[in-house]
C-alpha cells in the first residue's frame, strides 16, 4: 500500500493494552512503519478519544496520555468543519454508521486516505476510494 492511511481509536487504544498482547503487538508495529513511512493521518476526534479511553479504561495518568496525545499528534492530524459534519450525517444515513465512525469515515477522506485501520468497521469494505481494514484481523480472517 503506497497511500496515506488513516487510525482509528481502537488501533492506539491496544498499542497501550497489554491485556491483548497479540493486538498490543500489531497496533505497535502499524504505528511505528505509519510514522517511519509518514503515511498515517488521524484526526482530533481520534485523538480525543483516545485520551479519554487511556486514562478512563487503561488506567493510565493523564500525564502519560497527554504524551502520547503529543507523540500521536506528530502523525497528519486533521481537523473538522461544520460542511464535514454534515457529510458524516450523511454517511451515517446512507451507510448506516454511527455518527462517529461517519465523522471517522469523512476525516479519513478528508486526510486523502486509501486506507482506514479499525477494528470498528466491517473489513473489506469501501466507501467512496476508502478501504476498511481490521489490522487485528488473523490471516483466515477478512482483512
Amino acid at each position: 500500500m503506497s497511500g496515506r492511511e488513516f487510525i482509528d481509536t481502537n488501533v492506539l487504544v491496544y498499542a497501550d493494552d497489554a491485556r491483548d498482547r497479540r493486538k498490543q503487538t500489531r497496533a505497535r508495529e502499524l504505528i511505528r512503519r505509519l510514522m517511519r513511512e509518514r503515511r498515517g493521518v488521524l484526526s482530533l476526534q481520534i485523538l480525543q478519544e483516545f485520551f479519554a479511553a487511556a486514562t478512563q479504561k487503561l488506567g493510565m495518568s493523564s500525564q502519560d496520555a497527554k504524551r502520547r496525545v503529543s507523540l500521536y499528534s506528530r502523525f497528519d492530524v486533521v481537523t473538522m468543519t461544520p460542511t464535514d459534519l454534515l457529510a458524516a450525517i450523511d454517511l451515517h444515513r446512507i451507510h448506516q454508521l454511527s455518527i462517529w465512525d461517519g465523522l471517522v469515515i469523512r476525516a479519513a477522506l478528508n486526510g486523502a486516505c486509501t486506507v482506514l485501520h479499525t477494528e470498528d468497521m466491517q473489513a473489506g469494505y469501501t466507501i467512496e476510494d476508502l478501504l476498511l481494514t481490521n489490522p487485528f484481523a488473523t490471516d483466515s480472517q477478512t482483512r
